[in-house]
């Protein structure tokens, strides 16, 4: 089982959203200056609400393993990632490990971030493509999402394994038959790191969440 789902939050009624919330997410929206952070933190967690409405989860609770990556407590075959950029959060949940990731493509982006921490195939790929910026943040969203499957997130390099982008994606050594999918909407990339295909994404307005 998976689920993939994106919003865009710029008209999230904040109060509205922040009243949902249970505590922990509240003080993590407090914690955020500028309200376009609070939409994104408060949306983040209705969409994982409203997965797990699907699921018949109403009420939960959410746990950090050891390197941070949550859960939730008691549901043992139900796994999630969040993840937002821009104006989108994103939620993806299975019934196994999964990492998922989303990114605003910034034209902007330096790209000596891909020379100095991708592996240089990777790099290569880059700047030898028509629009190295957009490339960039395939190979980006596809390594965060494998990053955060791990659940070591940050803790793994970025150029400690690499991604090759063919017509099926996957990692040069792969020993657990990941799959990868890609999707791009409108101006922002995601990627997927899982056990399934994801054959669709499910877009919710914000007053469905």
């Amino acid at each position: 089982m998976i689920k993939v789902a994106y919003c865009n939050v710029e008209n999230l009624d904040l109060n509205k959203a922040y009243l949902l919330a249970p505590k922990d997410r509240k003080e993590k929206i407090d914690f955020y200056r500028f309200e376009k952070d609070k939409k994104l933190s408060a949306g983040a967690f209705l969409l994982l609400r409203k997965l797990l409405f699907e699921q018949n989860i109403v009420d939960f609770e959410i746990k950090k393993g050891k390197y941070g990556k949550p859960c939730v407590y008691g549901h043992k075959n139900i796994y999630f990632n969040l993840s937002h950029s821009g104006k989108m959060v994103l939620c993806a949940i299975s019934d196994r490990e999964i990492g998922a990731d989303i990114e605003y493509n910034d034209p902007e982006i330096d790209l000596n971030i891909a020379k100095n921490f991708f592996f240089n195939r990777e790099y290569e790929s880059i700047m030898n493509s028509k629009k190295p910026s957009d490339e960039f943040f395939k190979y980006w969203v596809l390594k965060e999402s494998y990053m955060k499957y791990t659940g070591l997130g940050m803790n793994l390099k970025l150029d400690s394994f690499e991604i090759i982008i063919e017509d099926d994606i996957r990692l040069k050594e792969d020993n657990e038959n990941l799959k990868f999918n890609l999707f791009e909407i409108d101006d922002y990339k995601i990627g997927i790191g899982s056990h399934y295909d994801v054959p669709h994404l499910i877009e919710y307005d914000i007053e469905e969440i």
